[in-house]
């Protein structure tokens, strides 16, 4: 089955809820950044909890999420929009460990425990919209219920897990995210901690092939929960050759020149992708005269 999330409400709009599932996606970034296994989950992770943020958004509107701790798989970068498309790399993928205490990837070990998570809405404005806060724990979705609740001032409840196979690619992933609509009364609030603290981890739903309504049935109870809509969701990458020749024509002739006199061509690489573009003698010299400077 392809990727999709769900949108819903809950409690008679109380609650407002997001479910997703996201293995297509993740094995597609760690296919194409070469992660190993711990590296995968918190990229995994990162892209899950992008996905349904960037839905949160209107029309053009998109995300750059950048979770930057003091571990040694560095920055983990990723951008949404309100379309279901999510792409992202981290600085150093090489990075794995033995599971941890509970018997999972450590991610936090990965990730680091000191450093900070931000977010740069774009959203068609001159100025764009930028939440930082301090990492808390380097598990990712730890660190985004922290997000919500102090930058956006939304109490939310932020999960996501990603499985590895032995050869590295994605079994599954997936994740949900529950927020409380202004005026939620108490007894909502005290119903839905109490499931949270009762369910399985979002990993042991994942594993048992819980779909994204699964999830939120588990989260707020079937009868609570009033489905919206549903929504594709893809690894999906923006740059192309034109993009570069127009990044390269910016420079200038004599900037080109010197790369015709010195390198004799030229090659750019996505950070997101890993797709490489190169460009000999002659594509310089045309972009030397390209319209576009």
């Amino acid at each position: 089955m392809s990727d999709y999330l769900i949108r819903a409400m809950g409690f008679n709009g109380q609650v407002r809820a997001y479910a997703i599932q996201s293995t297509e996606t993740v094995e597609e970034a760690r296919r194409r950044q070469d992660s190993w296994a711990t590296a995968s989950a918190a990229l995994g992770r990162t892209l899950t909890i992008s996905a349904m943020m960037g839905v949160m958004l209107k029309g053009e509107d998109k995300l750059t999420i950048k979770v930057e701790g003091d571990g040694p798989i560095g920055a983990i970068i990723a951008d949404a929009n309100s379309r279901g498309e999510v792409r992202g790399y981290l600085k150093n993928p090489h990075v794995d460990f033995d599971l941890n205490s509970k018997g999972k990837l450590d991610v936090a070990r990965a990730v680091g425990t000191a450093g900070t998570l931000s977010v740069v809405k774009d959203l068609g404005m001159r100025d764009h919209f930028t939440g930082q806060v301090p990492i808390v724990s380097g598990e990712i979705g730890e660190d985004f219920t922290y997000y919500f609740a102090n930058s956006e001032q939304v109490p939310s409840a932020v999960g996501a897990g990603v499985l590895v196979n032995t050869d590295h690619s994605i079994l599954a992933a997936g994740g949900f995210i529950i927020q409380m609509m202004p005026g939620a009364d108490e007894k909502t609030t005290a119903a839905i901690e109490e499931r949270l603290s009762e369910i399985a981890p979002i990993s042991t739903m994942i594993r048992e092939g819980k779909t994204p309504e699964q999830i939120l049935h588990a989260l707020l109870g079937e009868e609570n929960v009033q489905l919206l809509d549903t929504l594709p969701v893809s690894f999906s990458c923006h740059c192309s050759r034109e993009r570069v020749e127009m990044a390269i024509s910016s420079l200038g002739d004599e900037e080109i020149e010197r790369m015709i006199e010195e390198d004799h061509g030229a090659e750019a690489k996505c950070h997101f992708c890993n797709e490489a573009y190169h460009f000999d003698e002659n594509d310089l010299k045309e972009l030397q005269s390209s319209p576009s400077q």
